[in-house]
Parts: C-alpha cells; structure tokens; sequence
C-alpha cells in the first residue's frame, strides 16, 4: 500500500502572503475564487502554479494524494482542475480551527486518525515541532510533516523531498 500525501492548499499550493507583493511570483496565476466558506463580497485571491499540479501528478505513482484542506470538497472543484489533478479524495474535518491545550495544530489529530497507522507524508505552512513530535509519539506508522513557506509555495526542493521519502 501507499504512502499518503496529504496536501494543503493555502501556503503549499497557493502562496498567499505573496498576495500582499506589487508582482505575481514567477509560474504563478492570479485567480479569483468563490468557495462557499467565503463570505466577502469580492472574490478570493489564489495564486496557483501549473507546475505543482505536473508534480503532484508524477508522485501520484508514489503516493496516494488526499487534500488536507479546509477546502475540503471543494478543493475538487476550485484547485485541482486549475492544476491539471483529478478528483482527490480529502479529509472531512470534523471540527476546524480548534484550539489544542497543548499548542499543537488543530489539523494533526485528525491527520494521524486519517492515516490509520499507514505511512504519511504531509505538506501545510502551520506544521511545527510540536506537531512533529506528537505525530512521533502517537502515530505507529512512518510520517513526513513539512512545513512549507506561504511566501514562497512548494519548490523543487520539496517534491525532491517527498520523492526520496517515498
């Protein structure tokens, strides 16, 4: 059986602190989306690249994909075919942005119940040490948790990364 990628859309897939420059990061599209979590007037900004999508599908022979996202569902209809993926399957949260006593993410509970003891590699820009350890000590199976930089996106360094892992 597969490894699981478990995949993050805001940060990995779209840098969105880059938003805030006076340019579009080179590889980068400016989309404009209305996913039904947002509730603003005007059109959430999303920056993709093609290339993640060429990527993602070359570790597909490696991994299983799954979204991680608080898209959810809708990471299917907005990102993938944006990106050139099929429809992935994705984590139904049961809760989301719960905080956690004990500093961790609010998704990494639900990551480690996700896997079910199988071997993951993760990718989201609020991964921390404390997320890392307690994955250690409370997943039986291999994990890979990367943190990646919303400034910047996943980069050839990363899919290198989970390649190797895989």
């Amino acid at each position: 059986m597969k490894p699981l990628l478990l995949i993050d859309i805001d940060g990995p897939l779209n840098p969105y602190a880059a938003l805030s420059l006076p340019t579009t990061p080179e590889g980068y599209t400016r989309h404009r989306m209305r996913p039904t979590g947002w509730t603003t007037g005007v059109p959430l900004p999303v920056l993709l690249s093609p290339g993640h999508g060429d990527e993602l599908r070359a570790l597909a022979g490696r991994y299983e994909l799954v979204w991680a996202t608080t898209w959810k569902d809708e990471a299917n209809e907005w990102v993938g075919p944006r990106i050139g993926l099929p429809p992935l399957p994705y984590i139904d949260w049961p809760a989301m942005h719960a905080v956690t006593v004990d500093g961790t993410y609010w998704k990494t509970r639900y990551v480690v119940d996700y896997a079910d003891g199988r071997p993951f590699a993760w990718v989201d820009d609020e991964i921390t040490t404390l997320d890392t350890a307690w994955v250690a000590a409370h997943h039986p199976g291999r994990a890979l948790l990367r943190r990646i930089d919303p400034w910047v996106g996943l980069v050839r360094a990363d899919f290198e990364a989970l390649a190797d892992w895989a």
